[in-house]
Formats: C-alpha cells, sequence, structure tokens
C-alpha cells in the first residue's frame, strides 16, 4: 500500500520560513516533488526532484525555495524562505512510480501580510 505523509505546512508571516516534508512508503519512487492550489486557481507545479538529484522549480519560487531529497529514503523536503502572501495555497507531496502517480492529502500553508 502507498502512503505519501505530509507535514509541515501551517501559519507564517511574510519573509519568514516554513519547511514541509513528505514521506513516501510502499514503493520505489522515480520523481518526487510538490504541487501547489489556491483558492480560484489551478493546481500548479512547485518543485521537483528526480532520483538522480537533478530538480526542476517553477520560476515564481526559484531562489527562495529549496526541494531535497534524502538519500536512500523516500521522503522529500521543500525549504520555504522569504515567504510571500502569494504563496498561499494547499500543498501536495507528488510521487511517480510509472505507469503510476500518487498525490498526498495536502497541507494548508498561510502567509499573511
Amino acid at each position: 500500500q502507498v502512503q505519501l505523509v505530509e507535514s509541515g505546512g501551517g501559519l507564517v508571516q511574510a519573509g519568514g520560513s516554513l519547511n514541509l516534508s513528505c514521506a513516501a512508503s510502499g514503493k520505489i519512487f522515480s520523481s518526487m516533488g510538490w504541487y501547489r492550489q489556491a483558492p480560484g486557481k489551478q493546481r500548479e507545479l512547485v518543485a521537483t526532484i528526480a532520483i538522480g538529484g537533478i530538480s526542476n522549480y517553477a520560476s515564481s519560487v526559484k531562489g527562495r525555495f529549496t526541494i531535497s531529497r534524502a538519500k536512500g529514503k523516500n521522503t522529500v523536503a521543500l525549504q520555504m524562505n522569504s515567504l510571500k502572501p502569494e504563496d498561499t495555497a494547499v500543498y501536495y507531496c507528488h510521487a511517480v512510480s510509472l505507469p503510476l502517480v500518487y498525490w498526498g492529502q495536502g497541507t494548508q500553508v498561510t502567509v499573511s501580510s
């Protein structure tokens, strides 16, 4: 059984930081990452990282967010610095083991002005 468990969401002031973590189990995943969905908007990619360590970021977060994946563990973290109110969204962990794709339940991130 595949499970993706997210933690680290919460309320933070603009300019602050949060660290999200996703612990996956049940399979080996070729790629893991984070998506987010704000009210009234489509779900969008935030960052991904492959087994080989290659990462990709949305232009809106590049330079502020850092994605990492622990060696030998199906755990992915997202360090979010210099947070802005527009970062407010539900953040979803995402994991790929082709041909299947898995999603976490989501964790709320709220950035106040």
